[in-house]
Order: C-alpha cells, then structure tokens, then sequence
C-alpha cells in the first residue's frame, strides 16, 4: 500500500504562504500610493493658489486704477505721459521754438597737443546766466553793448597750468570737474584746424556762459569770455528757452521736457510746429481692464484645479483623488465667501464685483462684461478700486490718505486737527548790511538744515536783493552734504530782510546760519523758529504727528496715516477706508499658503502616515524572511515524515505479504 505525500513540493507551498503573508506589504504600497497622489494633487493645488494669487497681488495697487494716459494727435511733435494727478480732458499745444543750450567756439590751434602759454596757474570762471540788450553779429559770433545777468547758479572755477594747458587737457579738466560744462576738441581741416567748443550741459535762455581768466594771457586771448565786455570766443549756438502754447497762453521753459504746465503730465518736445497738436487725456481702462482679465483667468484656472481634484465622474464611476476632502471643500467655500460679501465702507458707487460686470457662472467660473468694466473706471476710478484694493478717501480735499497696515479695520473715521505741521526758518530782523559780497569779506556761511550742515561761499559780485537770495538759496541747496540729504530750503527777501525757511515740515524742520556772512544777511538778532508737527485725532483718538503726517495709534483705525496738507484746524471731515476683493484675498492666499496654514497641514499629515506606513512596512518586511524561514523548517520536516512514514508504510506491506495465509 502506498502513502501519498511522500515528495511535497516545499518550494511551490512556501512560495503561495509567502504571497499570503505579504498581502498586507501590498495593501500598504497601495496606501501609500493614495497618500503619494493627494501630497501631488495638494501641489498642484498650492501652485494654483501662488499663481491666482500672483494675479490678485498684481491688482493691489492703487496707482494701476487712477493711471491715465496723454496722447498728441501728432506724436512727433511731442509726447507725453500722464500722472495720477493729473485731470481728463483736451488741449492745444503749438510749438514755437525748442530749448536749446549755448555753444562757444574758440580760435584754432595748429596742434591740440602743443603748450599755450607759459603753463602759469590759471584760474577759469564759468557763470551761468542770461544775455540782454544789444545786439548780435552772427558772422562774428560776437555781442555788442549786451548785458550779462547771473542767473544765481553759483561760479564753477578750474585750474589751468603746465599739466593741462593744452587744448586736451583743458577740454579734459573742464570735463573732469562735473561742473554743468562739456568741452570737446574738433578737427575742422582747417590751417589751424583743432577747435575747442564749449557747451552748456542745461538748456534755456539763462544757460550762457561767462568765462573769465585770471592768469596766463595766452589763456585769456583763447578762452576769456563776457557777453558784456571782451570776447574772444565766437558763439554758434544760442542758449534759448522753449516757447510754446498751451491752450491760448505761452509758456517759456528753460528744458524740452516740461512737466507741470498741464497738471501731471509730462511732454518731451521733439520739433516746432506751425499746426496745433491736440493733447487728451483719459483714463488708461486697459491697464486696468488686463488686470482684472488676469485676475479673472486666475481664479478660473484655480476654480478648475479645484474641481478636477476633488469630482466624480459619473461614466467611469470614479472619484478623483481628492474627492470629499474636507480642506478642499473649505477652500472652494471660503474663496466663494470672499468674493460675494460686498465691500464696506467703500464711500463709492460700488459694493459688489457684479456692479461692474463681473459674475459668477454656473459652472462656479468668473466672467466679467469688457464694456461695462471699461464704463465704470472711465466714470469712477477711485469707486472700481475701491472695489480691489486698500482705499482710503477723505472728505476734506487737503487730506490725502497715505497708508493703513495689518491691523487697521475697514470704517470711516472722523479727523479734527488741533494745530498745522509747520517750516522751520532762519530770518533776519533787519534789511541785509550790503549787497556787495566780497571774497574773504562777508562770503561764508555755514548753514544746519534738518540737523544736516554746510560750509558755503557765496559768490563775489554785486546783487539785488531777490538775486542775493537766489545764490543763497543756490548754494544752499547744491551743497553735497545737504542735497545728498534729502533736504532744501527755500530763500526769499522780503520787507524785513532775508528769509531762510526749511522745505520740510515738523520738529525736524530747522535752519541755522553761521559764518563771516551772518551778520551781514541776517543781522544781529536773527528770528530762528523750529517747524511744529502737526497734531489732531483720528476717530477720536490722539493720533502722532510727524510733520504733515497723522498717524493713528489705537483702535479701529490703528494704523491709518494722513497727510494734512492745509486748511483750517478743527473738524476736517472723515476717511472712508475699504478693503477690496484684492486685498482681502491676497491675505486669505496668503494665510492658505503659509507654513501653519490647512494645506500645509494636511500634507504635513499625510506624511506622517506616509511614514507610519514605511515604519509598519518595514516590520512586515523584517519578519517576512524569519517566517519563510519557519515554513520551510515546518514543511521539509513534514516531507522528512511523510518520507519516513511511507518507508514504514513499504516494510509493514512487504510483512504482510510475507505472512503464512490460512487455508
């Protein structure tokens, strides 16, 4: 009799427990790959979110609402550009002549290279003022009987000797010096055919040059220069202003770039014109008009992202990976609340996105209406922006809102204004000792403005009184400690002597003078007044004054700066300040997207049961070989056995068949 099971095949039999066993390895990948597939389609929800919010950030801006542009009928005439500032409308512009800026011309030289003079030190002068009267031989290039007249920009001075008294170096020393002068040394093939010609570096009518020499005659035959008296260069291009009309009324500008003759715009004039140009300027809707249009594609294309994630197909009956989830559905309802709840305190026309043509459609996408977008911002600017970003609108025209931050809330909040920010001054008591000022005599000052000083030298010459205080002011403001400050005054002479007053605003606004020329400009007993901050409430509240500017510091309006520009002191009105679609979603984006935010949240989640199931896993997989291990143990000792007891099972029948048989 045969025993079955004699020859198992342990390998065949190990080999399907161990696909048993590792059942749960399997059940573990597939986990993981779920959870692998929502940490991607989370990224894909974060770059969604970055890229709307792109948009959304490039919409915060208030400037982008109020931009306008100004366009000529004929751009070669001239163009121009429109500020925030500036008023919508038409005008009239004829060009008559353009700014230009003097030439000089000097004798010609055999040899630009070759010595002139004896190479004595040499000291150059160059005024900038404007020529009068008299009357000019344009073959000569010369003056007769003319005026000189500084214009109050201060005397520039080189020094010429035996380094430099070439027409090189001279041309390389006036030009080194930075002084507003570019000389330059033209080959005309000429006998004597190295020219050096001397240019203004600004343009305008009192842009000539007076040029004196104190030193080498040989310089001075070359170079000396006056208008009203030796001339030995020949003028080639006369210094004049643009002249132009705007709207019936001439204009004079010492530049071809002219600014604020029209309000906020800016023209560059390239050529005269016989024929007037038309200038409009209107609102720029299409810079704002793309906006909203990326704005728009931003949202839709997250909408998109969003519901792809998270939808069920009802033909393949399958749910996309991120179906149900709660953090997606929080997003979608949260960025849907946002953009429904109006606006508060926008002080405008405008409350809600669907006033100026912007909708939501049934598949939860935005579209807007271009032609009802367009009429709103041509008609109320401020009232659309109001709608996207932080505005604050005061009552009082003298009031400009500056800025709000984190923690100020939208409302409308009552100004009143106790006292002016106002300039500090310096001013003399008494009407200037002379108007002779003498080098070495009654020249220096030195001058603190807003804590900043300088040590200036008035230039040496005869002056009224107004032109007195226009080289002061001059040399003030184009000291390097002070102009690189930041800071400026502003001079004037008025029936009691010279005034000196700070252009700033507040307890930093100060001006003090010093110096062997003191006395002379400002007398015994100068008046010197510290500027005062200005000081008010803002909703109620004591607010801080920093010169022109209030600053609310508790409150609802914590936060809420305004200028005072003027006006009287007591009640001045309100600020209405809103916070748009704009701005409030950059911040909901923004507290979505940060390190403590719910999408970071969740995937931080996700991957620590990613790594709870790399750590489960690796248990399984550790135990796995020791288990085969037994298996194999188990199932070769059952094969030994069953070997055994079929080897029995063999002798036990050969017995039995030995066995007598009965008869």
């Amino acid at each position: 009799m045969a025993i079955a099971g004699a020859n198992l095949d342990v390998n065949g039999i190990v080999s399907q427990l161990m696909s048993i066993e590792q059942r749960p390895v399997a059940v573990l990948n597939k986990k993981e790959a779920d959870y692998q597939s929502k940490i991607s389609a989370y990224g894909g929800i974060t770059g969604a979110l970055s890229s709307f919010q792109t948009s959304v950030q490039d919409l915060n801006h208030l400037e982008k609402f109020q931009a306008l542009k100004a366009t000529p009928s004929d751009a070669t005439v001239f163009t121009a550009t429109a500020a925030e500032n500036a008023a919508t409308g038409n005008h009239t512009i004829s060009v008559s002549s353009l700014a230009q800026a003097q030439k000089l011309v000097a004798t010609g030289q055999l040899d630009d290279t070759a010595h002139i003079g004896s190479g004595e030190a040499t000291k150059l002068t160059f005024d900038f003022g404007s020529i009068t009267g008299g009357t000019f031989d344009k073959a000569s290039g010369k003056f007769k009987e003319a005026s000189f007249n500084a214009s109050g920009q201060g005397s520039k001075t080189i020094t010429i000797d035996n380094s430099n008294n070439t027409l090189q170096g001279i041309r390389d020393a006036i030009n080194n010096a930075k002084i507003g002068i570019t000389a330059s040394v033209i080959n005309n093939g000429s006998d004597s055919p190295f020219v050096l010609t001397l240019s203004s570096a600004s343009s305008g009518q009192n842009s000539s040059l007076k040029v004196s020499v104190e030193g080498d005659k040989e310089i001075g035959s070359l170079l000396a220069n006056d208008p009203a008296g030796t001339q030995a260069m020949a003028q080639t291009v006369a210094a004049q202003d643009a002249v132009f009309n705007v709207d019936g009324v001439t204009v004079h500008k010492p530049s071809n770039s002219v600014s604020e003759v029209i309000p906020g715009v800016t023209m560059e004039l390239l050529k005269t014109a016989e024929t007037p140009v038309t200038l409009n300027v209107t609102r720029d809707s299409s810079t704002v008009s793309t906006l909203v249009q990326s704005f728009i594609k931003g949202y839709n294309d997250l909408n998109k992202t969003l519901q792809d994630l998270s939808s069920y197909n009802s033909e393949t009956k399958q749910g996309a990976v991120l179906q149900g989830d709660s953090t997606v559905r929080l997003l979608q309802s949260q960025l849907k609340s946002v953009l429904n709840t109006p606006v508060s305190n926008t002080g405008g026309a405008y409350t809600t996105l669907s006033q100026v043509g912007i909708t939501f459609q049934k598949d939860g996408s935005l579209a807007v209406d271009t032609s009802k977008l367009n009429a709103a911002i041509e008609k109320n600017p401020t009232d659309v922006a109001s709608l996207f970003v932080t505005v604050g609108k005061p009552s009082d025209p003298l009031l400009s809102f500056n800025t709000a931050d984190s923690n100020t809330k939208a409302g409308t909040f009552p100004v009143k204004i106790n006292r002016l920010a106002t300039h500090g001054s310096f001013a003399g008591c008494e009407d200037v000792d002379t108007l002779t000022i003498k080098s070495g005599k009654n020249d220096e000052l030195n001058v603190t403005v807003d804590g900043v000083t300088a040590a200036i030298t008035l230039t040496p010459g005869e002056y009224t009184e107004d032109n007195l205080a226009k080289e002061i002011q001059s040399k003030i403001n184009g000291a390097s400690t002070i102009s690189a400050a930041g800071v400026s005054v502003s001079v004037i002479h008025d029936r009691y002597g010279i005034v000196i007053t700070s252009n700033s605003y507040g307890s930093k606004s100060t001006v003090d003078v010093t110096g062997n020329g003191a006395w002379n400009l400002m007398g015994e007993d100068p008046i010197c007044t510290i500027g005062w901050d200005v000081e008010g409430t803002i909703n109620g509240t004591t607010a801080k004054g920093t010169g022109q500017v209030l600053t609310a510091t508790d409150g609802a309006a914590l936060g809420v700066k305004v200028t005072v520009k003027g006006g009287n002191e007591g009640e001045r009105g309100q600020v209405n300040y809103s916070q748009g679609y704009a701005y409030k979603l950059n911040n909901f984006l923004t507290s979505m997207l940060s390190k403590e935010g719910p999408l970071e949240g969740r995937k931080n989640g996700i991957n620590t049961s990613i790594k709870d199931i790399a750590s489960h896993r690796d248990t399984i997989q550790q135990r796995l070989p020791l288990q085969e291990a037994r298996y194999r143990k188990q199932y070769s000792s059952l094969e030994t056995m069953l070997s055994n007891m079929g080897k029995t099972s063999s002798y036990l029948s050969q017995q039995l068949a030995n066995l007598p048989r009965p008869y």
